[in-house]
This record gives C-alpha cells, structure tokens and sequence, in this order.
C-alpha cells in the first residue's frame, strides 16, 4: 500500500505566533505533492522542514483570506528562481483565476500555472481522485477531499501457488475479471484482494453547515480549523468559524476514523489544551496539529 505523507507546514489562523504560521499543508502520495493553502512565510517552512517546494504539482485554495494566500507571491518567487519547469495545477474557489493573473502581472513571475475554478468532483485519475464542496463564509471558501479509489489487488502467493504464469491476463484478474489460462478458468476472487480506498478531507474557515458534514463522511482523516473555545462561540458565529466543539461534531456525525484540529488563534498560545479537551469531550480521537507534525498512513 502506497503511504500518505501529510505535513503541517503552518496551523495558526490570521495572526502567526512564535509557534505557529500561517496556516498550508503538503500531501504527498507517489509523485503527487499538493499544497493546501498558502500562508505567509510558507516557503520559509518548506527550508525548515527539508522539503522541495520545486516538487510541487498542485495548489489547492480554500479561499481568498490574506492567512491562506499571502504565501502564494513568495512561492512564485522561489519557484521561479529554482527554475520550476513544471506545470502547477492550481485549484480555487470563483475569483482564483483573476487573484493568480494579477499575481502574476505584478510580480512578474513567470512560471507556468494551470488555474482553474472548481466545485465537486475536479480531478480523478485511476488512482485518485479531488473534490471541492462550497462552505459557509464570509468569501467563496471550499472544502477538499482528497480519495484514494478501493483497487483489487494481487495476492503473490496465491499466483505462485496456481504456478499461473507473468501474461497480461493478470491484470484482468487484477482488475476483478475473470480468465481463461492454459484451458483452466481462474476467478478473479480466487488469486486477488480488495484494497480499501482512503479518504482525507481539509476543511478551513466556514460556520457549521450540512455540506461540511456530507463532505468528510467517512473520511479516514478530517483536518479541519477549531478557530474558538466554546467561550468564545459568539465570537466564532458572527465571524463564521468553528468551535473546537463544532469541528468534533461535524467529526462525529460525518463518521470519521481521526481527528486533527488546526487554525489554532493566538489567543490560546499559551494554553492550545482549551481547543484540544473541548474537542475530544465529543470525539475522543483528536489530535491537535503543530508546525511540522507529519502523518503517514
């Protein structure tokens, strides 16, 4: 099974702390590195963490909120002074493709960009696909999930048992047909496997809304921004954010395996425990992310 690496290059909200960037986040599955927003100072975090910023292939934006996307003019420019030669694909909400253009004719940074405005399924490939779903906010914000496809999977073992030689039938059996080798029918089910697809699921800055919810069902990981302690719940309404306490409930009846908070506000610097407990009063499987942490499942 192919791993998921994800990277927390930056998890505070609108005012970075000494702990915490801007919030953006790398996904990184084969020879796939998608970036999740783009905060200030996010090339900054790339060097810190020893990762190349020249690998990257896609740009998700959730919205256009200077804490999301203030990076994206400094990742250009280190893009273009590396001499990126690929395509990056860069996905956003309405208004991404004139915020890139202009960008672009400001700093005069010329590397090549794909911009595309999305909303549901945007992308797919055999062996993932992308999806977008419009959230509640104060801007044009969306949701991503990012899914692995279920696949029938060889089993060696099972192959050199049967003694069924290297042909291209095998890839039929791999993909759950039924063959004919040597005048001997092998059924599909005999020789493979089904490997369980994955799903992860980035939700950032929207009030509580059903399409929250449809959009991290059964997801395998939820990252999601806990922005306000349920002190502040008032505060979090009329800003259109969540609560730690919201963001555990849009967890627990999407049905998701994991937990993991992010968009930390610097109110709670010196104690991100609030964010943490409260969440995990309602779903007990929450982790709450820090600069740097890396996941891989």
């Amino acid at each position: 099974m192919e791993k998921i690496t994800l990277t927390f290059l930056g998890t505070g909200n609108a005012v970075p702390t000494p702990k915490r960037n801007h919030t953006a986040m790398l996904l990184n599955y084969k020879n796939e590195n998608i970036l999740i927003d783009c905060g200030e100072g996010t090339q900054r975090q790339f060097k810190i963490a020893h990762l190349s910023p020249s690998k990257l292939t896609k740009l998700l934006i959730t919205h256009q909120h200077g804490d999301h996307i203030l990076g994206i003019p400094g990742l250009f420019q280190t893009l273009h002074m590396n001499d990126y030669q690929k395509v990056l694909n860069i996905y956003g909400p309405r208004g991404t493709e004139r915020f890139i253009s202009s960008l672009q004719q400001l700093f005069r940074l010329k590397i090549k960009t794909q911009v595309k405005e999305v909303f549901s399924k945007f992308f797919e490939n055999e062996d993932f696909f992308l999806e977008a779903a419009s959230m509640k906010h104060d801007t044009p914000c969306l949701a991503y999930s990012f899914v692995i496809k279920e696949k029938h999977r060889l089993d060696k073992k099972k192959l050199e048992k049967l003694k069924l030689p290297n042909s291209p039938l095998l890839k039929k059996l791999q993909q759950g047909k039924d063959v004919t080798i040597d005048g001997k029918k092998i059924k599909s089910s005999q020789v493979s496997y089904l490997e369980k697809g994955r799903k992860i699921t980035f939700i950032l800055d929207t009030a509580p809304n059903p399409a929250a919810i449809e959009m991290a069902k059964d997801s395998d990981i939820l990252v999601i921004e806990a922005s306000f302690s349920n002190e502040e719940a008032q505060l979090a309404k009329e800003r259109l954010h969540l609560t730690a306490h919201d963001a555990a409930a849009i967890a627990k009846k999407a049905k998701v395996n994991k937990l993991i908070l992010t968009h930390i506000s610097q109110r709670y610097e010196h104690n991100p425990k609030i964010i943490l407990e409260e969440a995990k009063m309602v779903f007990k499987n929450t982790t709450l992310a820090k600069d740097f942490d890396t996941i891989e499942f």
